[in-house]
């Protein structure tokens, strides 16, 4: 992830939550102290977050329609899951990813 992509997820994810989300924001959603974690953000939003920060974002970007939940997290195109069922599965699964997203920045 690059430093615009991270910018562009910090405006998505707010989107998908309904409000607009602040570096400290992202910097709580991170698990960075409150100290310098705001700073680290604006740091990562030139250069890119490294290693698991990265991967979580990659997570927590599911959150938002504009990215494609992760292969390892797709339950919803098995064979067992109905092809009518799998929008409101896809939905379902977005609004939790919202919801831990929220409780993550309190």
């Amino acid at each position: 992830m690059t430093g615009p992509e991270l910018k562009k997820l910090r405006e998505h994810l707010g989107e998908a939550i309904g409000r607009k989300l602040t570096v400290a924001d992202m910097a709580k959603l991170c698990g960075l102290p409150e100290e310098d974690g705001a700073s680290t953000i604006r740091k990562w939003e030139v250069s890119g977050p490294i290693g698991p920060v990265a991967e979580l974002l990659r997570i927590l970007a599911m959150a938002s329609d504009h990215y494609p939940i992760l292969e390892m997290f797709n339950v919803f195109d098995r064979h067992d899951v109905a092809v009518k069922d799998r929008p409101a599965r896809r939905q379902a699964f977005r609004e939790q990813m919202r919801g831990d997203v929220l409780r993550r920045i309190g």
